[in-house]
């Protein structure tokens, strides 16, 4: 009877066990896609942290919807494997996770923007900036290490959170359903944001920016957006409202006939009028414009994002000639992209030949040169080409093989120039022996014909000093120069052109920082110098414009050194982006020009310098000395005018002191802006120009 008693007693107690077993196992089947979950909501805060700080935002809910989603799918695969097999693939999964938001933060830390998936599928030469990307690994390390903290945790308790359920489809399925369920939703709540610029929405289905894309969608929709993108092709989608002149009916009246009548209205007033016989005739106004008859174009167009491009130009307005249009007519042209140059590097004492370019002559005190996604090359391609650069792509890689017919090189070889291009750096890197060839130029960087020491980095004097001689008796000549020996990192330790130039610096009352940059703007300035001293040897430099730009603001250097350098607070949405141009000939007259311009502009002001054959209506930038309305554009949307500026970010728009501005301006100009960020990356992708091209040969 005892013996019953305990058999039956141990009975219960085995059932009772098996079932606290089944129920705590059941319950370990949710800890893993939980830790996932987690792991992933903790990288995407963590790099919010580190980048933007922008903590209250969007990208919050999204980056835990959408991070749930990832989770489940990993969970979902995770259950068709073995145990030991699960745990060494999660472990790997984990891994490659915080190496990917490791590299972002160290990238942002960098550049100030993400990488894009093109990027990493082209920069085939990445290596050669590990000296920096080894330096800001250093100055980040604990974020690097807080992005592996998921994979180390995995490591110590993956083995007690390795339960998921038995291989059976619906359990399979169930997950995937929960995933598709998570992905609506936020879809769902995407869909009701408000689709300002750079709204969430927009962000999602219209436009390509990467920093506003991770801070209101979260890093992991952003990455699969953009692979999504370099799949498809997909090109950005304008936003805002359309410009009326899209919508107009193309048999109306076009600018191309509004300008012809105006002049020939002006010639028989000039003929007719008696009244105005003793006032003094006022010259037929001229506009530089090509002979391009877009309402022909139209006529035999059938594609409509054709037809969308010749509208939207034909009804764009022509700047007028001026008298500075062909001022320069004849000159040789010396155009010059200098890294990270900047009105922060301009000192009498150790940049005495950059000060001088700046200010003598025609200074323009309210430049911009903002950043763009590919800072230096996106920079390089806004200076050359007058377009916006489109976003999430190598633009100047995607125009090698695209017809640029305005570009320097190509304007000025017909008439007889001699034509070359130099930089003191791997001639392939971003594929410029594609690139550059194909806007008129022979091409020579290290590797292919520039033979200069190899330095990190390289010397701009040593390349001044090699080159000019191969040009300088051949007029008339264009030369176009990229630079490189103001690149970051700003240290003593391993930029050579710092060291070079230390005791330059060495009694100035900064941080070391500070005079690690002048340092190496020392060697640009050395290298101007020799510039003007041949231009002068020779006889020619009253035969000779000099127009110089920065490729982007000194992004290397800490916003506490940038405000110590410029003596004040700087804001980081539009004078951050403040810059110094050089529009440089001995005999300028000095001129301050006031009116905000940025270097989307120097195209169609160089051009009209020149006196080049060129359409207006066709570059995003205008000619400086036209009396076209001022646009400054930055990368988020931002824009100045001479009426004032408005930060998108914050979508307030501040009216200059004493300036009445109309209701709707803002939004007015925010269409223009929009047009123009569209237009250009459609340019680009149908290559525009090449129909423009042959019009104009027809």
């Amino acid at each position: 009877m005892d013996r019953n008693r305990r058999k039956n007693r141990r009975e219960v107690y085995r059932k009772r066990n098996e079932k606290e077993e089944k129920k705590s196992r059941g319950l370990s089947m949710f800890f893993l896609p939980g830790f996932l979950w987690a792991g992933i909501y903790y990288l995407e805060t963590l790099v919010r942290l580190g980048t933007s700080g922008n903590v209250i935002s969007w990208g919050l809910f999204f980056s835990l919807i959408f991070g749930g989603v990832l989770a489940l799918l990993i969970y979902g695969g995770a259950t068709l494997l073995g145990e030991k097999s699960r745990r060494i693939t999660l472990g790997i999964i984990l891994f490659l996770l915080g190496f990917i938001f490791a590299s972002q933060l160290v990238y942002y830390n960098m550049f100030g923007t993400f990488n894009t998936i093109y990027s990493v599928r082209h920069a085939g030469q990445a290596t050669e900036f590990w000296r920096e990307a080894l330096y800001e690994i250093g100055r980040n390390w604990y974020l690097v290490l807080l992005a592996f903290v998921p994979f180390g945790l995995y490591l110590f308790i993956g083995k007690k959170i390795n339960n998921t359920p038995k291989r059976r489809p619906y359990v399979l399925g169930l997950i995937l359903a929960a995933a598709v369920l998570f992905h609506l939703i936020g879809i769902g709540v995407v869909h009701t944001q408000d689709q300002g610029e750079n709204s969430p929405y927009n962000l999602y289905y219209n436009i390509h920016f990467p920093r506003f894309s991770v801070d209101n969608l979260g890093l992991i929709t952003y990455t699969r957006l953009d692979a999504q993108r370099q799949i498809t092709g997909w090109t950005p989608v304008f936003v805002g409202e359309m410009p009326e002149e899209l919508e107009e009916d193309p048999d109306e009246t076009s600018n191309d006939e509004d300008v012809e009548e105006d002049q020939d209205r002006e010639e028989e007033n000039f003929e007719d009028s008696d009244e105005d016989k003793e006032e003094p005739e006022e010259e037929p106004r001229e506009y530089n414009v090509l002979n391009i008859d877009f309402d022909e174009l139209m006529e035999e167009e059938n594609q409509e994002e054709i037809l969308e491009l010749h509208r939207y130009f034909r009804n764009q307005a022509p700047s007028e000639k001026n008298e500075y249009t062909g001022k320069y007519e004849g000159h040789n042209l010396i155009v010059i992209t200098a890294e990270a140059f900047s009105h922060l590097a301009l000192n009498e004492e150790v940049t005495p030949t950059l000060y001088k370019l700046v200010h003598e002559g025609y200074y323009f005190e309210d430049f911009y040169t903002p950043i763009w996604g590919v800072s230096t090359l996106d920079g390089e391609y806004v200076a050359n080409t007058g377009l916006i650069p489109k976003s999430g792509v190598w633009s100047f890689r995607e125009s090698s093989d695209n017809a640029m017919p305005f570009a320097f090189g190509n304007q000025l070889d017909p008439l007889g120039y001699e034509t070359r291009a130099y930089h003191n750096h791997t001639y392939t890197y971003y594929d410029r022996h594609l690139s550059h060839p194909n806007l008129g130029y022979k091409y020579q960087g290290i590797g292919n014909g520039l033979d200069i020491t190899r330095t990190w980095p390289a010397s701009d004097l040593e390349m001044m000093e090699v080159t000019i001689p191969e040009y300088i008796e051949e007029e008339p000549f264009h030369t176009y120069y990229l630079t490189m020996s103001g690149h970051l990192q700003y240290s003593f330790e391993g930029n050579n052109m710092a060291m070079k130039n230390r005791e330059v610096v060495s009694h100035l009352p900064y941080s070391q920082q500070a005079r690690a940059y002048l340092a190496t703007q020392v060697e640009l300035d050395r290298a101007m110098e020799h510039l003007l001293e041949q231009l002068e040897e020779q006889g020619i430099a009253e035969e000779t414009l000099i127009v110089m730009s920065s490729d982007h603001y000194p992004y290397g250097l800490d916003h506490e050194t940038i405000e110590e350098l410029q003596g004040e607070p700087v804001d980081q949405n539009f004078e951050l982006y403040r810059n110094a141009f050089v529009l440089y000939h001995p005999d300028m007259e000095e001129k301050v020009f006031t009116e905000p311009a940025s270097s989307l502009d120097i195209m169609p002001t160089v051009s009209n310098l020149m006196g080049l054959e060129f359409d207006s209506r066709l570059f995003m930038g205008r000619d400086l000395f036209s009396d076209t309305d001022p646009l400054v554009i930055f990368e988020n949307r931002s824009f100045i005018t001479d009426k004032g500026k408005y930060n998108a970010e914050t979508e307030e728009f501040t009216p200059r002191e004493g300036v009445s501005v109309p209701e709707d301006y803002q939004e007015e100009i925010s269409n223009q802006v929009s047009a123009k960020f569209y237009f250009s990356a459609r340019i680009l992708d149908l290559d525009y120009y090449r129909i423009i091209e042959e019009a104009l040969e027809d």
